[in-house]
């Protein structure tokens, strides 16, 4: 069965629009990407000590994994493009979140989903926000939209890029 997940990819060191664009690349392994959001620069949040600013974009992707098989894909993606787990909230190459996936929802050691932080963050909000506004959370049963307009003001900067280097956002043309 076909399940459209969420993922949420970030990056802030080498080339970040380069290391998405990768990661992009290597999720059509795990299903079909139907949308990819604009590219955000945001402020870091939540982090360890001063970090370079993120690049972000949320995916959604239609895949026929579970949602553990999702998570183990992300992960060796994470591996491939050389991302380095020296601590929990240390900068790095990609980061790729599982967001929603569905109306599952999953508590397990090692994965929760949705993900317990997205209504805090607008660098996830805005994108999500932008390629599926409809999509309700399963356990706050409110949309992405209505997540995005109840953030309060603050919590790190989020400014969507638009010139020509991220214009190109279809899926096929990745």
């Amino acid at each position: 069965m076909k399940t459209t997940a969420y993922l949420s990819l970030g990056s802030n060191l080498g080339d970040r629009e380069g290391n998405l664009r990768e990661a992009m690349r290597f999720l059509k392994t795990l299903g079909t990407i139907m949308a990819v959001s604009s590219f955000y620069e945001t402020e870091p949040v939540e982090v360890e000590g001063s970090q370079p600013w993120f690049l972000n974009v949320v995916v959604a992707l239609e895949t026929e994994l579970t949602p553990h098989g999702l998570l183990s894909g992300a992960l060796e993606i994470e591996r491939k493009l050389g991302r380095q787990r020296t601590s929990r909230k240390a900068a790095r190459t990609i980061d790729i979140d599982i967001v929603m996936f569905g109306e599952t929802i999953v508590n397990a050691p090692g994965l929760v989903i949705p993900h317990p932080g997205m209504q805090r963050r607008r660098f996830v909000l805005e994108p999500l926000a932008e390629i599926a506004p409809q999509a309700e959370h399963p356990v706050l049963h409110k949309t992405a939209a209505d997540l995005l307009r109840e953030l309060p003001p603050g919590g790190g900067r989020v400014r969507k890029l638009d010139g020509p280097r991220i214009q190109d956002q279809k899926p096929e043309r990745l």
